[in-house]
């Protein structure tokens, strides 16, 4: 990602964070009110959203610092770092949840549920639909994995607050306040599932997880004519940044520079195909009529 890609980052950050304390601070204020421990835990299910775009900026900051001396592949894996931290974030958050339910369990409280509060819910869930739609389109748009993971998470934010209003309604009903405890800890398995999502995404980064299938890398590279054959295929990285290396046979009195063309003409094609954002490292042999590549 380039540099200008990642201001236009933090200026999407910059966005999502405040619509995201203002939802936040509005559903923990209304949930305090109406004493609902769903909406509130809802609340700070988007305060953690908030807090993500907080991690985000800051991991954006030292992801986009240019290539140096010590770090000669970029700062790009702080944004990746960034996204770790925000499934321990809400790892946390999703626990202190479980224990205000159960505190809830033993010693129920009836919410005060209002049409204005419910009202006042449905109006933050449509701002989470809008932040989440946006963030996403941006995501894809620019690269950026901290966007999409985040949008991620905002969705599962969407869905935690139709919980949360399903509840409210509930209870208005007649049902059992014991309901809103039950709905928070609904809320806490929505929490969980985003952190695990995040965290899986984010490790398989971390320890080089393949990217892009190597049949398919095959296929593109075994196109040239001029390729006998291509074995020792690798690749990591993410979206927004791969890279590969292989081997591939070409025939022995090749040149240097049509080597060099060659090489060049096989990395334009799988970025073409593939992604833009790919490097590839080719090392050349030589082909002989009884030897088969790997």
């Amino acid at each position: 990602m380039g540099n200008r890609n990642f201001k236009k980052v933090m200026k999407v950050l910059w966005i999502i964070l405040f619509a995201n304390l203002g939802v936040a601070l509005f559903k923990i204020v209304i949930g305090s009110i109406i004493k609902s421990t769903s909406m509130t835990a809802d609340g700070f299910h988007s305060l953690a959203d908030g807090s993500s775009n907080v991690v985000g900026l800051i991991g954006i900051y030292f992801a986009s610092k240019p290539v140096d001396k010590e770090h000669q592949y970029g700062h790009g894996k702080f944004e990746t770092i960034a996204g770790l931290f925000i499934s321990t974030m809400l790892f946390f958050i999703g626990g202190k949840i479980i224990a205000d339910a159960i505190i809830r369990f033993i010693n129920p409280v009836t919410p005060h549920v209002t049409i204005e509060g419910i009202i006042s819910l449905l109006a933050t869930l449509a701002i989470n639909v809008i932040v989440c739609i946006y963030e996403y389109s941006q995501g894809k748009k620019l690269n950026s994995y901290i966007l999409m993971s985040d949008s991620m998470h905002t969705r599962s934010d969407i869905y935690v607050s139709i919980g949360v209003i399903v509840t409210l309604v509930c209870v208005r009903l007649g049902l059992p306040p014991v309901i809103d405890p039950i709905a928070s800890l609904v809320v806490s398995i929505f929490i969980f599932h985003a952190s695990y999502e995040i965290f899986k995404s984010t490790s398989d980064i971390l320890v080089d997880r393949a990217v892009i299938d190597n049949e398919r890398i095959r296929e593109i590279v075994m196109t040239f004519k001029k390729v006998k054959g291509v074995h020792k295929i690798r690749n990591r990285g993410s979206e927004d940044d791969i890279y590969i290396d292989m081997h591939i046979l070409t025939e022995p009195d090749m040149s240097v520079e049509e080597s060099h063309n060659l090489i060049h003409s096989i990395e334009k094609k799988i970025q073409e195909e593939i992604n833009d954002n790919i490097q590839i490292i080719v090392h050349i042999e030589p082909f002989y009529e009884n030897r088969k590549a790997v």
